[in-house]
């Protein structure tokens, strides 16, 4: 885990991303990524009396926006002690991640947790989680950094989603104090029990402790979250959407809730 690619966005999150993803990067001294992707295309507009004109007001704001965005984001990381890079994309946010994430070993994104534009990160989320392989790293706009030294947690339900979170994870739980995998009973067979996970990691050498925890509470998020506060956990790997995303959106999901609610980064793959 060497790349780090950052969505670079003016919004509630960006702050908390570029934290997390300063201190992801340094942690594992690799190189950032920095993609701005702005979907805005000149458009054509038609009058009786002049006939065809291009718009080139709203391109020239969007310009001077994207301009000012750039030297503000260059002009922290000049300061900074990371080896990186910044590009410009014009396509839609989960479209550019996709195209640049070819590459990438870790993608950060926000969480759903901002007060006001939740809706947004979420749908992005969910078309780059379905449309790559790479891992993302799921900031809280309120979470400022990224303790890889510290507790970490894994969600274990013995899924395809959640071994291909925790094959991603690796290099970071290799950094982590301690490692607590966590399994929440729902009465179903899994084909992979948490002692698998456990014996996973030990021949990376990583050291786990197992935590298997009955479903008292209201919902298998509430067990998690109750549990990652207990443990004092600095993040935790997940797999997400082992539902169709479509079934979530509508009817919730452990995935969906957690992105809302999760106040600790995720490492999360699909």
């Amino acid at each position: 885990m060497k790349s780090v690619l950052l969505y670079v966005n003016d919004d509630t999150g960006l702050e908390a991303r570029l934290q997390a993803a300063l201190d992801v990067t340094r942690a594992i001294n690799g190189h950032l990524h920095c993609l701005r992707a702005n979907p805005y295309n000149p458009q054509m507009a038609f009058d009786g009396v002049t006939g065809m004109s291009v718009v080139y007001d709203v391109a020239k704001l969007t310009r001077e926006a994207d301009e000012k965005l750039r030297a503000s984001i260059e002009s922290r990381l000049a300061d900074e002690d990371v080896p990186w890079d910044y590009e410009e994309a014009n396509a839609s946010p989960a479209r550019g991640l996709a195209r640049n994430s070819a590459l990438a070993d870790l993608l950060v994104l926000s969480s759903g947790s901002g007060d006001k534009d939740n809706v947004l990160p979420l749908g992005i989320l969910g078309d780059v989680l379905f449309n790559t392989s790479v891992p993302a790293l799921v900031q809280p706009d309120s979470v400022k950094k990224f303790d890889a030294a510290g507790i970490a947690v894994v969600a274990w339900n013995g899924s395809f989603e959640a071994g291909n979170a925790l094959r991603a994870a690796v290099p970071l739980l290799h950094l982590a104090t301690a490692v607590h995998i966590l399994t929440v009973d729902e009465e179903k067979h899994h084909d992979l029990p948490p002692l698998a996970a456990s014996e996973y990691l030990s021949r990376h050498g990583i050291t786990s402790e197992v935590h298997s925890m009955s479903a008292k509470k209201p919902s298998v998020e509430a067990v998690l979250l109750s549990t990652v506060d207990a443990l004092k956990a600095s993040y935790m790997v997940m797999g997400a959407y082992g539902h169709s995303r479509a079934r979530q959106f509508l009817f919730g999901g452990v995935t969906r809730s957690l992105f809302k609610d999760c106040p600790i980064p995720l490492i999360v793959s699909h």
